[in-house]
């Protein structure tokens, strides 16, 4: 049965992977983003641009997009990454990560609850960067700190939630080849592909259900430690 699906940061990487893959199956896809891209546009979805969703205005956006739609599967995919040190410190660059990775996806969640219903789910596309068992290297103050702030405003979700039947599924893509990643220079460009990354994230939501609501998996299945 086809699904009505709402992606944000649709126009690139695994957003647009996603939108790819919903809509060659056949899903009603809602593609939001600031500013759509060629290759989303030959998606033939519905691409909603505009939505700067860290903004009043581009949650207000979104809502009146949306107002008749009802979701099956919200999939809170945007996300920004910078690099700060200890040495190289930046608290504009970390407060807007913030903004963007944390409390955004959880305010359009919030402002689209009455676009969902029972056995509706809700996708956030976080990072084990937010794991602070697994911080081994230490840096990377702002996407750290956001992440694992997005990880308990996912749990509180998830547990809010529950009384109507909405599963919450908090995912760690893996370390995915996009324009993000390589913003920072890396000698090397992630290890999976949008494509793969997207197609595990995918098959976990499908499979998702209320007894696993709320817990922190990477895209390969394996339970992450928080």
């Amino acid at each position: 049965m086809s699904k009505t699906i709402v992606i944000t940061g649709a126009n690139r990487g695994i957003g647009l992977a996603m939108a790819k893959i919903c809509q060659q199956r056949g899903d009603t896809i809602y593609a939001l983003c600031r500013q759509s891209s060629q290759q989303l546009d030959g998606l033939k979805v519905n691409v909603i641009e505009g939505i700067d969703i860290a903004t009043d205005a581009g949650i207000a956006l979104a809502i009146s997009a949306l107002s008749d739609v009802a979701i099956d599967l919200l999939i809170n995919n945007a996300g920004i990454l910078r690099d700060e040190s200890l040495i190289h410190f930046n608290k504009e660059s970390i407060i807007e990560q913030f903004n963007v990775n944390a409390l955004a996806p959880i305010a359009l969640t919030q402002a689209l609850l009455s676009n969902l219903s029972k056995n509706s789910k809700v996708a956030l596309i976080t990072s084990r960067m937010g794991s602070i068992t697994d911080n081994d290297s230490g840096g990377r103050y702002g996407y750290r700190m956001s992440k694992a702030a997005l990880n308990i405003a996912a749990v509180s979700l998830a547990k809010d939630l529950s009384a109507q039947a909405i599963a919450v599924g908090i995912y760690h893509p893996g370390y995915v080849q996009t324009d993000m990643v390589n913003t920072l220079g890396q000698t090397t460009n992630g290890d999976i592909s949008s494509d793969l990354a997207a197609k595990r994230l995918l098959a976990l939501i499908t499979e998702l259900t209320m007894a696993e609501s709320g817990v922190f998996k990477h895209s390969n299945g394996e339970i992450l430690p928080w």
